[in-house]
């Protein structure tokens, strides 16, 4: 079950507060917030708890830890009649960084990271092997943003159709 939207703003705060900085103290929260520290560690207990805030990780740089290059590799299975499980035969693939079920006319887009061009087309020829694909490759040049905070939908967010 989908944990339950965050329509509280001073719970909104707090989650914008966290997605921004994952290692900011309850104090520094607490601050920006409006609430004392001990209710601030109530509520974020409560998000966790609820399912809103489901981890804290620390974000790489990929140059830095030796997987400078980044792809975007559509999948689409060589036998449209084949169990749609792709995702599993893939997840001990530790290159792929993200997997997406997408529409059009790929099944799904995977977001990898490798060493080197070499690597890169030894990641692509696994993919095929592992889950019977036919692939499409887009080498990231340079990234501009990525990792950005998710921050709660605001009413003013929201499409007027959605309203």
């Amino acid at each position: 079950m989908p944990p339950a939207r965050v329509d509280d703003p001073v719970d909104a705060g707090i989650i914008r507060e966290v997605s921004r900085d994952g290692r900011a103290t309850l104090g520094d929260i607490s601050r920006n917030v409006g609430l004392s520290v001990s209710a601030v560690q109530a509520r974020l207990r409560r998000l966790e708890a609820r399912g809103v805030i489901v981890g804290y990780r620390a974000v790489l740089d990929a140059e830095a830890v030796g997987r400078p290059l980044a792809a975007f590799i559509e999948i689409t299975p060589l036998d449209p009649a084949q169990p749609d499980n792709a995702p599993e035969l893939l997840e001990h693939l530790t290159a792929i960084e993200a997997c997406h079920s997408i529409a059009g006319d790929a099944s799904y887009m995977l977001f990898v990271r490798v060493a080197t061009p070499r690597d890169l087309e030894a990641l692509i020829r696994d993919i095929r092997l592992a889950a019977a694909v036919r692939t499409r490759t887009t080498v990231v040049l340079q990234t501009f943003y990525e990792n950005r905070p998710i921050v709660p939908a605001q009413e003013d967010d929201a499409s007027p159709r959605d309203r």
